[in-house]
């Protein structure tokens, strides 16, 4: 089964809490795959990325290091066909359920085989430049040279043969790990989602991959495999599942109505659901005037990229466009990441139709994309990105698609460097193993992950340069 997992923090369910206006606390002076992703159990970053899931914070502890867009595809889950063709939903049901829960007799051997194939057939040797198919070859006869006799022994085994890898990120989860994992939620009421299109195109529709077992929406009689069509009366159509996801969150123990369809060709039905946890607003803002009084500055702070952080840096730069903002500061300082997708949504929000956000790079055709902006602005006035070296991943990903498109200008210190891609498959005794698969790249073709980006100045630059900075940039690329 597919999931849509969080990141560490509890997120909530819907509409973001007021926005605090009050200055954040430091004040600045403004003076002057396709065989791998059939077994990946965790894999499909939604929305404008078809790959798998993006480690998006520098930390590899097993919470905080997956990036929540991912997904598990039950086997027998189809994009949606005509009424003629709809099956009698019961049986599918049962056909479902059947397969869930039909045995596999696995061996020690076949464990550290099946870990083993999935390193071979997916990894992205990105730092050491260790690994060879040669040489992973001789490991694995080595490995099974003589009989393993116990499952934690294969297990071992396992960890031995990730950590021969020389990736940090690259690692074994117990079977309590990966569950844990798996429960993970950012909707808030239990459901994860995944955008699925049908054999004739147009709009993907969003589909109920996964459900927490006694969570809000199971309690409430959302089903696995329902389609939903709206959120509290928001048709949905053409919405990503990030989106959606977004507009599901709100305030613990309100209340989310939504609209959905069970099955193929089932009814539509009203299904009220109370949310589970408070989503925290990553975004603080205020205004600045500088040059004695001539110019309002904008300035806002992201701490993180959650999936309220779209939502509300766009409230925020509303909000501060009607109190006369005409320049921007936006600071990532200390912001380790987060959401990969909402990061990616952030940066789309200040490029130009067609401009290209990151580029991935890998072993598997699957894990080569671009991602590009596909809408106008929401402002254009000049930006200031601040960041340090604790600027990382979705952060990095945001400065980079900024500055390498003329849109902004890096203030601070090089950042974290922290730009690889991982995958989340599970093996066939409930443990998995974390594999790096692939590596962001910047606009500029500038590998982010080791070396980081480097600001454009140290300290902060008069408005007058900024805009200079960025007029050159744009007469070099036109």
């Amino acid at each position: 089964m597919r999931l849509l997992l969080p990141f560490s923090s509890p997120l909530s369910a819907t509409s973001p809490p007021p926005l605090p206006e009050h200055p954040p606390p430091s004040k600045i002076n403004f003076s002057g795959l396709t065989k791998i992703f059939k077994k990946s159990v965790i894999g499909t970053l939604t929305g404008a990325l078809t790959l798998t899931l993006v480690l998006s914070s520098p930390t590899p502890s097993v919470a905080a290091s997956i990036d929540p867009y991912l997904s598990m595809t039950p086997p027998s889950l189809s994009p949606d066909s005509s009424p003629e063709d709809c099956p009698n939903e019961e049986e599918a049901e049962a056909d479902v359920v059947e397969d869930d829960v039909t045995p596999q007799l696995v061996t020690n051997e076949g464990i550290v085989e099946e870990a083993w194939e999935i390193v071979n057939d997916a990894f992205l040797d990105a730092r050491s430049n260790r690994w060879t198919p040669e040489t992973w070859q001789k490991q694995k006869e080595e490995m099974l040279s003589s009989p393993i006799k116990s499952r934690s022994k294969a297990h071992e085994v396992i960890k031995k043969m990730l950590g021969s890898l020389g990736d940090q990120y690259t690692r074994f989860l117990s079977p309590d790990e990966f569950s844990r994992m798996s429960k993970y939620d950012i909707t808030g009421i239990g459901i994860n989602l995944r955008e699925v299109v049908s054999d004739g195109g147009g709009n993907a529709k969003l589909k109920v991959l996964g459900i927490v077992l006694d969570g809000p929406a199971d309690i409430a009689g959302v089903k696995q495999g329902d389609e939903i069509v709206a959120v509290n009366g928001v048709d949905v159509s053409g919405k990503s599942s990030f989106e959606v996801s977004s507009l599901l969150q709100g305030p613990s123990k309100t209340f989310v109505v939504l609209k959905v369809k069970h099955g193929k060709c089932g009814p539509l039905r009203s299904i009220k659901v109370q949310r589970q946890v408070n989503a925290q607003t990553p975004v603080s803002y205020r205004l600045e005037k500088v040059d004695n009084g001539k110019i309002s500055v904008g300035y806002i702070r992201l701490k993180e990229f959650n999936a309220l952080a779209r939502k509300d840096l766009v409230i925020a730069m509303k909000r501060l466009q009607d109190k006369g903002a005409s320049y921007f500061v936006m600071d990532l300082r200390d912001n380790l990441g987060g959401l990969v997708q909402a990061g990616i949504e952030t940066a789309k929000l200040f490029l130009d139709e067609g401009d290209t956000v990151i580029y991935t790079a890998g072993r598997d055709t699957e894990t080569q994309k671009t991602v590009v902006a596909d809408r106008k602005p929401l402002i254009t006035a000049p930006l200031i990105v601040m960041v340090n070296n604790r600027t990382a991943s979705a952060s990095e990903i945001v400065a980079s698609a900024l500055h390498d498109n003329c849109k902004a200008v890096l203030v601070g210190e090089r950042t974290y460097g922290k730009g690889l891609i991982q995958s989340v498959f599970e093996l066939r005794d409930g443990s998995g193993v974390v594999v790096t698969i692939g590596k962001y790249v910047t606009p500029n073709h500038i590998d982010i992950n080791g070396g980081g980006i480097e600001p454009d100045f140290r300290n902060l630059p008069a408005w007058d340069e900024v805009k200079e900075r960025l007029s050159k940039c744009n007469i070099l690329q036109s």
